[in-house]
């Protein structure tokens, strides 16, 4: 009998534990900025955030954060870059039109704009169909654009930047495949670098993969990534950055570390947090030169309806 009695009770938890989980999955916290929010972490770009951070740039030094992207490179499949150099109606000596003998070139890109250097907006990643601050995906995601969330309503992204040297931390030029990097990782590397993380600023993760990588190896490089763990995630998030990201493809750890869920990290900064993703970022001279504060300047194409974008942000101190 007390066999009989002690299992139903077991069942019972288990129902009730059940029943828990799923009314925490549908619940959802609306964003602090309000329930029509769109921008996110970009809320925190302030007027003041950004004259203090031009204060940051003494030597007149500036640096492009985004790799140069070749089409031959790899890509998250099924991502790919095509680009063609035409000259539109002047083949074989063909008049143009314009009164002298003029020559131009156009140029067609076809590409997923996940490739290479990009920030991820907020409408890239959501979790059971849900995105930032409780939108459904059903009623802003479609095949001609996303009517939320577009990348195009991101404003100028001007702010303190720092660098990370995680790859300096370990003592290492580069990280390895699928290493991945705790919240304890960063949090000593910012004790040994002296750096500090303030509301609204861009933290940038310098693992040297990519330099490492991409030329010697690109099926390597392609494949797997060092990144950080779900937790350290959570971490960063509670920084309340603008942004953060590496110079990776992919932020967190590929494969992820045993008991994480991969690309998870993009559900914790992007659907919960509203904080932007920047992936593949040069952060080789900054390591290289020991630049940990920068100003950070981000201006990205204004594409309506795109949930990425490449980008090329500029590093100035």
């Amino acid at each position: 009998m007390s066999f009989i009695v002690n299992l139903a009770r077991t069942s019972l938890s288990l129902v009730l534990i059940v029943a828990t989980s799923a009314a925490s999955a549908d619940e959802c916290v609306p964003s602090p900025w309000g329930t029509d929010d769109q921008i996110g972490a970009a809320n925190r770009v302030t007027p003041e955030r950004t004259a203090a951070a031009a204060k940051l740039v003494k030597k007149g030094i500036s640096h492009p954060l985004g790799i140069e992207i070749d089409p031959s490179m790899p890509a998250y499949p099924p991502r790919y870059t095509q680009l063609q150099v035409v000259q539109p109606n002047q083949h074989f000596g063909a008049d143009v039109g314009l009164g002298w003998n003029g020559s131009y070139n156009d140029d067609v890109l076809q590409m997923w704009l996940g490739t290479g250097p990009q920030i991820d907006g907020l409408g890239h990643m959501g979790e059971d169909g849900q995105f930032y601050n409780c939108n459904d995906g059903r009623d802003f995601s479609f095949l001609t654009g996303l009517t939320k969330l577009s990348i195009s309503d991101i404003p100028p992204i001007v702010g303190r930047g720092v660098m990370i040297d995680i790859a300096k931390q370990m003592g290492v030029d580069s990280l390895q495949a699928g290493q991945p990097i705790t919240s304890g990782d960063i949090k000593a590397a910012m004790k040994s670098q002296g750096v500090t993380v303030g509301e609204g600023d861009i933290v940038l993760l310098h693992t040297g993969y990519t330099d490492a990588t991409l030329k010697q190896n690109p099926a390597l490089w392609a494949g797997s990534i060092p990144g950080i763990t779900n937790e350290a995630s959570v971490f960063l998030a509670g920084l309340k950055p603008t942004a953060v990201g590496a110079d990776t493809w992919g932020l967190g750890a590929v494969p992820p570390r045993d008991g994480d869920k991969v690309f998870y990290d993009h559900v914790v900064l992007l659907k919960e947090h509203g904080i932007y993703i920047l992936e593949t970022m040069n952060t080789g001279r900054l390591a290289e030169e020991g630049v940990h504060e920068f100003m950070f300047v981000l201006g990205q194409a204004r594409l309506k309806g795109a949930v990425q974008m490449i980008i090329n942000p500029v590093a100035m101190w």
